[in-house]
């Protein structure tokens, strides 16, 4: 290499250094994230590439959303470069004695780039981007609902908490009647008739008469046995409609988030090929491209395993030996998805063979067998093997196949 370009990113500014081949500075500076700088740094970066013949090796530490406008640069003008993550960075840049400044860690990078040897960073389609802003946007949702849903829940208790008992907490009718009757009183002042055409006409999904009828009839009953501790002019009886509006039209904008990385995934090999595996729905199929990304990046399953943080950490120092565990440095939201896609498949084996799940009964069923959870990372495993050879081969899953290679 002729030229080292090292970068310390942080909020709208970088700081950096220039190295010539014999590892001596040749310029040191910082650059502010915006239009005039980029172009600036271009020039240079041209000007570098027209005397070496080359262009120079760009390395920076990977910071969140400090550094993407920065990395968005190198792509649009095609610059290959070496994003390092924060922790590796500091594995190879420890020193006995180290002063911690942006300019001392431009420098530290910058020489560090000539006694390790990094690979370039993948980079990825739009596509891949766009698929993980979206499953990204859609785990918010899901965090601010479960958190809704407590705040309401709170409330119901003092004003009408029979309402949990008798409807399933999770469903559009549940949310459709705390809209409509948070509080008992207002449903002993109205009819059976007026509730069932009430609950059948604002109901979002298709509510039949017959049952209508019969959930309000349920609820009459409650109404009568319950004894709340607020009246039905008290404020937090509003405050649980807004709540439950607020679930619904959040649960509403879920789906068509699902919807949208569907119609943006449906022509791509990996979602037809995760969509083939039972127990897998649309929703998970693409929440897993979302977090993995393009998995050709990965050379092999094992690297797609310590992506996902499942690799196993051994420890052992003279006669001491600490049992086997996952590292769990991976992608932790990754690692959720899987984990709850075993239980998934679990739970629906009845619908047809997996064997993931045959897989999961013999780790169950043998002479020692593993407890749960071992079993289902164990699964989350050979489902990674499994998945990252189809997408790769552009094969669909099937279940004899599948089993005879197991």
């Amino acid at each position: 290499m002729q030229h080292v370009v090292a970068l310390d990113v942080s909020m709208g500014k970088s700081t950096m250094v220039i190295y010539n081949q014999y590892r001596q500075c040749e310029f040191e500076g910082e650059i502010l994230h915006t239009k005039p700088s980029f172009e600036a740094l271009n020039e240079k970066l041209q000007t570098l590439t027209k005397q070496d013949g080359q262009a120079p090796e760009i390395v920076f530490e990977a910071t969140g959303v400090y550094s993407a406008s920065l990395e968005r640069f190198f792509q649009t003008e095609g610059y290959i470069y070496h994003r390092v993550n924060p922790l590796e960075a500091n594995l190879q840049m420890a020193s006995m004695r180290r002063q911690k400044t942006d300019k001392s860690d431009a420098h530290e990078l910058a020489k560090s780039h000539f006694k390790v040897e990094r690979t370039a960073t993948y980079q990825e389609e739009g596509y891949y981007k766009q698929m993980r802003s979206l499953t990204r946007y859609y785990d918010e949702l899901d965090r601010e609902i479960t958190h809704l849903f407590s705040r309401l829940h709170a409330i119901l208790q003092l004003s009408f908490p029979e309402l949990e008992i008798i409807f399933s907490t999770r469903s559009a009718l549940f949310l459709n009647i705390v809209q409509l009757y948070p509080h008992p009183d207002e449903v002993l002042t109205c009819s059976k008739t007026i509730i069932r055409n009430r609950l059948k006409a604002n109901t979002r999904k298709n509510l039949s008469l017959s049952r209508a009828e019969a959930k309000g009839l349920a609820l009459l009953e409650a109404a009568k046995d319950s004894y709340p501790a607020i009246s039905k002019e008290d404020v937090r009886c509003e405050q649980v409609r807004d709540y439950a509006k607020r679930i619904s039209d959040l649960k509403e904008k879920k789906e068509g988030l699902v919807k949208q990385m569907v119609e943006l995934s449906k022509e791509r090999t990996e979602y037809n090929v995760l969509i083939s595996f039972p127990g897998i729905g649309e929703a998970t199929a693409v929440r897993l491209i979302g977090e993995l990304g393009d998995i050709r990046r990965f050379k092999n399953h094992k690297q797609l395993n310590a992506y996902v943080g499942i690799d196993v950490m051994r420890y052992q120092s003279g006669n001491t030996y600490y049992k086997d565990k996952i590292n769990k440095r991976g992608n932790n939201k990754l690692r959720k998805i899987l984990f709850y896609m075993v239980q998934t498949m679990i739970t629906l084996r009845r619908f047809g063979g997996n064997h993931l799940v045959d897989y999961y009964d013999k780790l169950k069923t043998q002479p020692q067998g593993k407890p749960h959870k071992v079993a289902s990372i164990a699964c989350v495993n050979k489902f990674l093997k499994v998945a990252f050879h189809l997408i790769t081969h552009h094969i669909t899953y099937d279940y004899e196949t599948a089993s005879t290679c197991s």
